[in-house]
């Protein structure tokens, strides 16, 4: 199946843009993207399809919709990346570097087309915008959610009946949602199934309908099928529509011999001391007891897999509380905790003097981003740049 959805996109995808559709009035401003990964097609189908059955329906919609590829020149190859991971070179800092670059890797001459393309479709816009990033992983798993922790992105992604995993942003470095993240937007990350699974591309067509539904670019009456939709997610998802937090990655290095066990899906459930890969001849066991996420099973990539914990009720209900009341501000007051800058976008904890403060407690304010600088560690928060007044008057909100 994987190579019958290569070859089908090989020879109908060929430009950056997929598909668009304007909406009669205006409404919210939609970026769905797939391919970023070129192995990953089911999403780039799923856009083809609905995007091109939207087109007939053009009255009943609101805004702007915009189907765009990720990784063109890996996506007609098949392959995940071609020099380099495009969904890990998104930092601030690679990009300022780009305009000054001599020779550019394959994936930076995409990630500046990518820059330039939504640049060109943001200019002027007012609306709410959404942007959507279409993924699929090498093992069995449930549809789920990857996103950013901030309220916003927390809020819509709960509408969806689906898994929702959140905290990846403190362990992958340059993921193209956190650099749309520190802009402010919505960002979500949906992943709809196993490569070679057709299902995948029916959970991404559902995925993008609901999508139109939630963000209001679909009226209810003008939609009644949208419950139909939703069953199918519900119903792939097993009803297991959580909120989980990544605890630990298993990182590669690009010369590692590595090998996961056969078997494993995504959220099964594992013990402490389960053998789970070999690494460079060694025997890899759990250190958790947890849910295992998103095990490697392909050739490429530098993240053999993630362990993941559900995140209780209660300790969500007290950190959109917290967040509210921006009670972060008094964390300086603590010892060793300071501001890093004068914006106060990130704090600064000195491990000697604050190792009495756990990553749970921080994680509580939203602060999720992690960088050790010798004795310090830095954290970021995404609600201080969420753009809370552009969504303030959706309906999810």
């Amino acid at each position: 199946m994987e190579l019958s959805l290569a070859n089908k996109i090989k020879s109908e995808q060929k430009e950056r843009l997929i598909g668009k559709v304007e909406g009669a009035v205006p409404g919210p401003l939609i970026l769905f993207f797939a391919g970023i990964h070129g192995n990953e097609p089911a999403g780039v189908i799923a856009l083809q399809n609905t995007l091109k059955a939207l087109a007939s329906k053009k009255s009943h919609i609101r805004g702007n919709i915009y189907g765009i590829v990720g990784n063109l020149q890996a996506l007609q190859v098949g392959k995940r990346f071609l020099d380099e991971d495009l969904n890990r070179i998104w930092t601030s800092n690679r990009i300022n570097k780009l305009q000054q670059k001599e020779f550019l890797s394959a994936e930076e001459k995409e990630m500046m087309d990518l820059l330039n393309f939504v640049q060109v479709i943001l200019e002027g816009n007012k609306a709410p915008v959404y942007f959507i990033d279409f993924h699929t992983t090498s093992s069995k798993t449930y549809p789920f959610i990857t996103i950013n922790d901030a309220l916003i992105n927390r809020k819509f992604a709960m509408q969806f009946p689906v898994p929702v995993v959140l905290g990846i942003e403190e362990y992958l470095d340059g993921p193209m949602l956190s650099y749309i993240n520190q802009k402010g937007f919505v960002g979500i990350g949906f992943e709809s199934g196993q490569h070679q699974e057709a299902s995948a591309i029916k959970h991404a067509e559902a995925f993008i309908y609901l999508t139109l539904r939630f963000a209001g670019a679909i009226k209810k009456r003008h939609f009644p099928e949208w419950k139909q939709y939703f069953q199918v997610l519900d119903k792939s998802a097993a009803s297991l529509h959580k909120i989980f937090e990544i605890v630990y990655l298993h990182k590669i290095g690009d010369l590692d011999q590595f090998k996961m066990f056969p078997g494993f899906e995504s959220f099964q459930v594992i013990p402490k001391g389960k053998d789970l890969a070999y690494h460079d001849g060694v025997t890899i066991k759990s250190s958790f007891n947890g849910r295992i996420f998103m095990p490697l099973y392909q050739s490429q990539g530098s993240d053999g897999f993630f362990i993941i914990h559900r995140i209780p009720y209660f300790a969500l209900k007290l950190s959109s509380f917290l967040r509210k009341l921006k009670i972060d501000n008094l964390l300086p007051l603590l010892p060793g905790v300071s501001w890093e800058n004068k914006e106060k976008m990130v704090l600064k904890v000195n491990l000697k003097t604050a190792r009495f403060l756990t990553t749970p407690f921080f994680h509580l304010f939203g602060y999720r981003i992690r960088i050790l600088d010798g004795d310090y560690l830095k954290l970021s928060n995404r609600e201080r740049v969420a753009k809370k007044d552009m969504y303030r008057g959706e309906r999810w909100y």
